[in-house]
């Protein structure tokens, strides 16, 4: 286990930090707005009360008959006095036409020339805002006095000014008389808050299985170099199976976009056998052969649950293909000492017959034997290399018919058949196809022969300007229709199409034609049997070269 270097916060710590900060974000949000709700309304109330109150000053008599006074101060100051207690204001100034304080419930102002919030309180309009008096921001009113002097009694010129003031609350005050309960408000709200924020840390950490941020980096980085480091593909499905991880090399060995995280299998166009073994619609999922695209893959499903819910499956896939080509190489000298065997056995069961026929005294029937043994052979070399002009082709069918004989199997080569002499890499290939196409129609024939109903395979080549078709067929039990589109996909055999073992014979075959420019098929004989029928793209060698 990795050591801690330093103390970090732990992801409950950073969340209740986080949670908090949001908590002290909304609390000084709220107080905001209490705050802008505090101001509107006294601005509003209190703006209505002073104006009203100046107003009234502004119409009263004793008030313009001391604006006229020689001593304006000790004619006013009683009204002032009286109305600042009744109304509970701040202050109440009084101004001549000149704008100088002639009266004002501050004696230290008087003579002091008052400060109008509109020019046009001089032209006879009223005004109302926030102003500084005596150095403290105050909520004001200011309203002309007009004279009476007309004799109808209506009102005349202006005479003066006077000013009603509130002072206005500071951020504590209005906070205070936002409400009452604001206080206990905000205390139930930080405490809610900070208990959301701890149930919530504890919630993360358990769905994170106790894992800090860090170790969940460090957990998701090794898995990446752990992925991307490995030979073997990995494609992980959710249990819609669509992929939520795959590797480079599964990306690649699967043909996949850049993109396939998230989209389902239907979507990346994955059908058929491919489609079978990654969505696990078999039991059986070890070591699954299948060919995508030119590859013989071989592929293992895990199916993944975790407390008794299915999380999905993850599938690890290998490229065989190179493998394949070995085994086949493999094949090929297995082929050729089985071959050996069995000519091995065969000349041991003639001599076994000539050294009997000896010991007897049929010196005759030696002669006659030798005879009928040497027509025999050179009957089937010249029938052989009278239509098969390749020598390794002419070569692997003289031999296969030991190998059939020896499992009494008759091997016959058509009258239609006609090859010529090939160039080496081209031959291989014709033999390799040849060799495992006859070796799967003796083993389905082996098993269908009786004494009434000799068992058979018949090889037919053809050969035009372009290409060589090779056609086998047998008197085997043939090969299920529901298999017959899919045997070469599948990486079946015919005796695992019979037995359901599973190989990459066929898979191999389908592998060469394509690379030939080819294909290959397989129908069932009308009588019984199979014709598998494979066509490939190959030039003859010149004329000179033959």
């Amino acid at each position: 286990m990795a050591l801690r270097i330093g103390k970090r916060p732990t992801l409950a710590g950073q969340l209740l930090v986080l949670q908090l900060a949001i908590v002290v974000v909304v609390l000084v949000a709220v107080a905001a707005v209490s705050l802008a709700q505090s101001a509107a309304t006294f601005n509003r109330v209190e703006g209505r009360r002073v104006t009203a109150l100046a107003e009234q000053l502004a119409g009263n008599q004793t008030l313009r008959f001391g604006i006229r006074h020689p001593a304006p101060a000790e004619v006013l100051a009683p009204l002032l006095q009286t109305t600042l207690i009744q109304s509970g204001v701040t202050s109440i100034t009084v101004a001549d036409t000149r704008g100088k304080i002639i009266a004002a419930t501050n004696p230290t102002a008087i003579g002091s020339p008052i400060t109008l919030g509109d020019p046009g309180v001089t032209e006879g309009r009223g005004w109302s805002g926030e102003l500084r008096v005596d150095a403290e921001p105050e909520l004001v009113a200011q309203i002309p006095v007009l004279s009476q002097d007309t004799e109808d009694g209506s009102l005349g010129a202006r005479i003066g000014t006077v000013m009603v003031g509130e002072r206005v609350p500071s951020v504590l005050e209005r906070l205070r008389g936002a409400s009452s309960y604001l206080a206990i408000y905000l205390g139930i709200a930080c405490l809610l808050g900070l208990l959301g924020s701890w149930m919530l840390a504890r919630r993360i950490k358990r769905q994170t299985l106790g894992l800090e941020p860090r170790e969940i980096v460090g957990l998701a980085e090794h898995r990446e170099a752990m992925l991307y480091g490995l030979a073997e593909g990995v494609v992980a499905l959710d249990p819609q199976l669509r992929v939520t991880l795959v590797n480079d090399v599964g990306r690649r060995l699967l043909d996949l976009p850049a993109d396939a995280v998230g989209r389902s299998l239907r979507e990346l166009n994955i059908v058929g056998r491919l489609f079978e073994v990654l969505a696990g619609e078999h039991e059986d999922t070890r070591d699954a052969v299948v060919v995508r695209r030119g590859r013989v893959l071989v592929m293992n499903r895990m199916h993944v649950t975790k407390d008794g819910r299915s999380l999905g499956s993850v599938t690890t896939l290998r490229d065989r293909t190179e493998l394949a080509q070995l085994e086949r190489e493999l094949g090929l000298f297995r082929s050729s000492a089985e071959l050996l065997r069995a000519q091995t056995h065969e000349f041991a069961n003639q001599l076994h017959t000539i050294s009997g026929l000896i010991q007897i005294g049929e010196y005759d029937e030696v002669v006659t034997y030798v005879g009928a043994l040497n027509r025999y052979r050179e009957s089937l070399d010249l029938t052989v290399t009278r239509r098969v002009h390749d020598t390794a082709v002419a070569a692997l069918l003289m031999a296969k018919s030991s190998v059939a004989a020896e499992r009494r199997v008759e091997l016959r080569v058509s009258e239609r058949t006609t090859l010529q002499r090939l160039s080496p890499e081209l031959s291989a290939d014709v033999a390799t196809v040849v060799g495992n196409l006859v070796d799967n129609a003796v083993d389905a024939a082996a098993q269908s022969g009786t004494p009434l109903s000799p068992a058979w395979v018949e090889v037919e080549l053809r050969q035009d300007a372009s290409s060589v078709e090779i056609e086998v067929r047998d008197s085997g039990p043939g090969v299920a229709p529901e298999l017959a589109q899919e045997v070469f996909a599948h990486g079946f055999t015919t005796k695992a199409a019979a037995g359901g073992e599973r190989g990459i014979g066929l898979a191999m075959i389908r592998l060469i034609c394509r690379r030939r420019g080819g294909e290959v098929a397989v129908t069932n004989l009308a009588d019984g049997g199979a014709a598998f029928v494979a066509r490939m793209s190959v030039q003859p060698l010149p004329e000179g070269a033959r």
